[in-house]
C-alpha cells in the first residue's frame, strides 16, 4: 500500500516543473468557473503572449542562478529599457532594418553582461551588488539615449509580435523554439554541463579542468543578451520603447526560475518549468483582476501564493538532498 504514494513522490521529485503547470491549470480553471467559461480562449492566448516575455528573461536568469549561490542578474529591467530604445532607434520604423535593430539590442545586452562580470571578477563585488549597481548606470544611459522619445516599431515587426496563427501567438512559437535551443545548450553541450557542474561545486569543477571564470562570464553575457532581445520584442509589442517597460521583470525573472523547478542553490535547472511558471504568474494576476481584487491586496496575495508554491515545490528537492 505504501509503494504507491512513495512512487508518486519520486515521480513528482523527478519533475519539479509539474507544480508550476498544475498551479497554472488550477488558476485558469478557477477563472473560468468565475466567468462561466466566457473568454477562456482569449485569456489563454493572451497568457501565452505575455508568458513569452517572462520565459525569454527567465532563460538567461536561469543560467546565472544555476552557476551557484549568490549569482543573480538584477540588471535585467534596465537592460530591457536600454535595448528596447536602441532597437527602435536603429530600426527607425523600417522593416528592412529589423534584423539590424535586433542585432543592436543583442549587442547592447552583450556589453551590459560583460560589464556585469567585469565588476564581479575584477573588483570582487558580489553579483547581487554588481548587477544592481550596473542597472543604475544602464538606466541612466537609457534615459540619456531615449530622451523620452517613443519611436514606433516597423509595421512588419509589430505585426509579428502581436500576430497569431491558429490562435497561437507568433511570439509563443518563436520563444518555444528558443527554449528548445537553450535546453540543448544546457543539457547537450560542454558549456551547459559546465554551468551545472560549477553550480554544484565550483572548486571541484575548477579542479576538473573547467574554466570557471570563462563560463561565468559567458553566462552573464547570455543573460543580458536575452534581456536585450526581450527589450526589442517588448518594444515591438507595446508600440515603442519606454523607460519603465522592464520594471516588472526584476522579481518576475527570478520567480519563474524558482517556481519553475530550478534550485536557488545552483546546479539544477529546468527549462520546461519556465513556461509553467510564466503562465502561472500571468494567470494569477488575471484571476485576481477578474475577482475584482484591489491593487494592494493583489500584490500581497500574489506574493503569498508564489511563496506557497515555492515551498511546496521545494519539498521534494529538499528531501532528495
Amino acid at each position: 500500500m505504501s509503494a504507491g504514494p512513495q512512487a508518486s513522490k519520486r515521480r513528482v521529485g523527478a519533475m519539479p516543473f509539474a507544480f508550476s503547470f498544475v498551479g497554472a491549470a488550477l488558476i485558469f480553471a478557477a477563472t473560468l468557473v468565475f466567468t462561466g467559461g466566457v473568454g477562456g480562449g482569449q485569456i489563454l492566448s493572451t497568457a501565452l503572449t505575455f508568458a513569452t516575455m517572462y520565459v525569454i528573461v527567465g532563460l538567461g536568469q536561469m543560467f546565472v542562478i544555476t552557476t551557484g549561490p549568490g549569482n543573480v542578474d538584477l540588471s535585467i529591467p534596465a537592460t530591457i529599457a536600454l535595448s528596447g530604445a536602441v532597437a527602435m532607434v536603429t530600426m527607425a520604423g523600417s522593416d528592412g532594418r529589423v534584423l539590424l535593430g535586433l542585432a543592436a539590442a543583442l549587442g547592447t545586452g552583450v556589453l551590459v553582461g560583460a560589464c556585469n562580470y567585469g565588476l564581479i571578477r575584477l573588483l570582487s563585488i558580489p553579483p547581487i551588488i554588481a548587477t544592481l549597481s550596473m542597472s543604475f548606470l544602464v538606466q541612466s544611459a537609457a534615459i540619456a539615449y531615449g530622451r523620452g522619445l517613443r519611436v514606433r516599431p516597423p509595421e512588419g515587426f509589430a505585426a509579428f509580435t502581436t500576430g497569431r496563427v491558429l490562435g497561437l501567438p507568433f511570439l509563443a512559437i518563436a520563444t518555444l523554439l528558443l527554449s528548445i535551443l537553450m535546453a540543448v545548450l544546457l543539457h547537450r553541450t560542454v558549456y551547459g554541463r559546465s554551468v551545472s557542474a560549477i553550480g554544484q561545486n565550483a572548486r571541484a569543477a575548477g579542479l576538473a579542468g573547467i574554466r570557471v571564470d570563462r563560463v561565468r562570464f559567458a553566462t552573464y553575457v547570455l543573460s543580458a543578451a536575452l534581456a536585450g532581445l526581450c527589450g526589442a520584442v517588448l518594444a515591438g509589442f507595446s508600440g515603442g520603447s519606454s523607460l519603465n517597460m522592464g520594471e516588472e521583470y526584476l522579481l518576475a525573472s527570478i520567480a519563474v526560475v524558482v517556481v519553475g523547478g530550478s534550485s536557488v542553490a545552483g546546479g539544477q535547472s529546468n527549462v520546461a518549468g519556465l513556461w509553467g511558471a510564466s503562465l502561472f504568474l500571468y494567470l494569477l494576476v488575471t484571476m485576481l483582476n477578474t475577482f475584482g481584487v484591489g491593487a494592494g491586496l493583489r500584490l500581497l496575495l500574489t506574493g503569498l501564493i508564489i511563496i506557497a508554491i515555492i515551498t511546496v515545490a521545494g519539498n521534494p528537492r529538499a528531501s532528495r538532498s
